[in-house]
């Protein structure tokens, strides 16, 4: 078990280390589209790792960058929700297997009937498994044209915030989220939904 563990930690290493090469050749930008494509129904590194690196590399184009990550991974969306639609007794099930997230998409079925969209747009900015919820969207016939613009609005307000925060302060801002991302994703989620709630209340 404990040798398993060992070689799946070195292969995600690996392929972390790929995808970071790519800030270092003349392709950043088409890496990162594909990247943030492909992550956003199966492959396991974030694009925020390449975002990251190349906004540092070349501040200036911070926002080409964000926006290149939230089109690709906006699209890429698009792709897990027609696997979903089309293909979840075969590749979908497969997916969700590799991942072992059988349970949390049995739980993820439940937030969709309370949530509905709301849980999308959580996903798409939050550290949740977005792909599982790109394939869920596509199994449970979520509109397609609302997952889509959910989808981009999370997904923007995610990768905008990174690099205009990396534009503004650089160096010191990347240890900040390398050390503290997932924690202040969901500081924003919760203070999002606290917003709407006290907008819906008066």
């Amino acid at each position: 078990m404990n040798s398993n563990h060992n070689f799946l930690s070195r292969k995600l290493r690996q392929i972390y280390n790929w995808v970071l090469h790519w800030a270092e050749t003349p392709y950043g930008a088409s890496a990162l589209f594909l990247i943030a494509f492909v992550e956003s129904s199966f492959f396991p590194i974030p694009p925020d790792v390449l975002l990251i690196a190349l906004v540092l590399g070349s501040r200036k184009k911070w926002f080409k960058f964000a926006a290149i990550c939230t089109l690709g991974s906006a699209l890429g969306g698009l792709f897990g929700y027609l696997i979903g639609m089309t293909l979840m007794d075969t590749i979908g099930v497969r997916i969700i297997s590799f991942y072992h997230a059988e349970e949390y998409y049995k739980k993820v079925t439940e937030w969709y009937a309370i949530y509905d969209y709301w849980i999308v747009f959580i996903a798409a900015f939050s550290p949740i498994p977005y792909k599982v919820f790109t394939i869920a969207s596509g199994a449970f016939h979520m509109n397609a044209v609302g997952f889509f613009f959910v989808s981009l609005i999370g997904r923007g307000a995610r990768f905008i915030i990174v690099s205009a925060l990396l534009y503004k302060f650089g160096e010191p801002i990347k240890r900040l989220i390398d050390k503290y991302f997932d924690l202040l994703c969901i500081i924003f989620v919760l203070l999002l939904i606290g917003g709407f709630l006290v907008i819906k209340v008066f």
